[in-house]
């Protein structure tokens, strides 16, 4: 049996592509531009990936609560801001490559501390943020 072709399907989902595409080149060249203001020495620990990765994960934390709770958002506000900028902004690969350069340069403590660190750290950036924005929410509907 064929599938059934539905010509809007794709259609539909440009604007999303667009939005995404958008907000990741965004998002992109503000973490770019923090590993210029703030350059890191290798061999050490990565504080500048490291940061953009906590503030990226706090800023994810306030915008699912306002827009899942809050705020009827726009459709595309999501992928834009959500999947774009933060998903830009924030970076999993670099982490993981700056892991494998401190373990090749023999800095295991370092790169063991910068896996863990970071892991905990962003969920509690995330958690951390998500509370905070509720608790500030129901202060300001009293």
């Amino acid at each position: 049996m064929q599938a059934q072709h539905r010509p809007g399907l794709m259609h539909d989902q440009w604007p999303v592509v667009a939005v995404v595409a958008v907000g990741g080149a965004g998002g992109a060249c503000a973490r770019y531009g923090a590993t210029l203001l703030w350059p890191q020495t290798p061999g050490h620990f990565p504080w500048t990936t490291f940061w953009v990765n906590i503030t990226g994960c706090a800023v994810i934390g306030v915008f699912m609560v306002v827009i899942t709770e809050v705020w009827a958002a726009h459709r595309l506000v999501r992928p834009f801001f959500g999947t774009g900028v933060l998903g830009g902004y924030t970076t999993f690969s670099t982490y993981a490559v700056e892991i494998r350069r401190l373990t090749d340069m023999h800095q295991a403590v370092t790169a063991f501390g910068y896996a863990a660190g970071t892991l905990a750290a962003a969920l509690a950036a995330v958690w951390s943020a998500a509370w905070a924005t509720r608790r500030a929410l129901a202060w300001r509907a009293r």
